[in-house]
């Protein structure tokens, strides 16, 4: 698609998109809500399930992918080891959220130690256990530091949380008084 800008020229309409990778199918649950408010924000997002074990070379290949296809951010959900995000946030230099994913055994706490505990030079933004939708928030920030767009979305999404945060609050003045 192209536009005329004020100039007169065209320009291609900007590409915004994230690049979701989780270990396992079973995480596909977890991460949908994330999927859902990223396409809600128009943003492309390009799912794909590539285990950082059993799956190495296709994960590599696709890290390489994203490289060059517009992708701007890429959110990983793993449990357990979750060496997934630390094996992304190795072969890139775009910004990778990890999302822990919870477990039978620890309830996603060694997960959440794994990917928190990346050495020096190699970070992974982490959100909380299951965390898919503050991961989602955390890529549309990062992004709207390029499209307005999305800002502008961001911006009315926290006014109207925080008038609904107000009615909440008036509700309970009212009920206690």
């Amino acid at each position: 698609m192209t536009h005329v800008t004020f100039s007169g020229l065209k320009r291609k309409e900007e590409i915004m998109k994230v690049a979701i990778i989780m270990g396992s199918t079973s995480d596909l649950s977890k991460v949908e809500p994330a999927i859902e408010i990223l396409k809600d924000y128009g943003v492309e997002v390009n799912v794909r399930c590539l285990s950082a074990h059993r799956a190495h070379l296709g994960l590599s290949s696709f890290i390489k992918e994203t490289e060059t296809d517009g992708t701007e951010v890429i959110i990983t959900a793993a449990g357990m080891a979750a060496a997934l995000p630390g094996v992304v946030a190795s072969q890139t230099v775009l910004p990778v959220i990890g999302v822990p994913i919870s477990g039978a055994t620890l309830d996603g706490m060694d997960a959440l130690l794994s990917i928190v505990q990346m050495p020096s030079g190699i970070p992974v933004a982490t959100v909380a256990i299951n965390g898919s939708k503050n991961a989602a928030y955390l890529a549309l920030q990062i992004m709207a530091i390029k499209h307005d767009s999305i800002k502008e979305k961001l911006v009315a999404y926290r006014k109207d949380m925080e008038i609904q945060a107000m009615k909440a609050n008036e509700e309970v003045i009212e009920k206690y008084k």
